[in-house]
């Protein structure tokens, strides 16, 4: 269905990753033996968080967006200052219910779109309450 978990706050100065990063891309063909190396550290937190005081990790449940490639037990990194444009991914607070699914923005009025053929859109009547809690931006996939 593709619900979340409650957010985790990231708090200013935590450090979530520190990893050794290789200066080379690594190939998905065949293997280059002169690539087994690494080149120092790589802070995640710079590469992935833009803004530490409005960004939080979700964790999601179920399978309404595997076809954006966002699997159940994925965790997102949601910015909430970032505006919600039409096509992102957003968390919705939909009538007290939050979810994770692509914003649509048409004529006709807002859709909550889900990848997965098994659920339909949810096209968000007049007279409900609907909130954009917050933009995803990286989905930490679990492989």
């Amino acid at each position: 269905m593709g619900v979340i978990v409650g957010p985790r706050v990231i708090h200013a100065g935590a450090s979530l990753f520190s990893v050794l990063i290789s200066p080379v891309a690594v190939a998905a063909g065949f293997p280059s033996p002169a690539q087994d190396y690494f080149d120092g550290r790589i802070d995640l937190n710079a590469h992935l968080i833009k803004d530490i005081t409005s960004t939080f990790l979700v964790r999601v449940t179920g399978d309404s967006m595997e076809g954006a490639g966002i699997s159940d037990g994925d965790e997102l990194i949601v910015n909430r200052a970032l505006e919600p444009r039409d096509g992102a991914v957003v968390i919705a607070v939909l009538d007290g219910e939050l979810t994770v699914k692509r914003l649509r923005i048409t004529r006709t009025g807002v859709v909550l779109q889900a990848e997965n053929p098994k659920y339909p859109d949810i096209h968000v009547p007049a007279l409900s309450e609907l909130t954009i809690w917050g933009v995803a931006t990286r989905c930490l996939h679990h492989v």
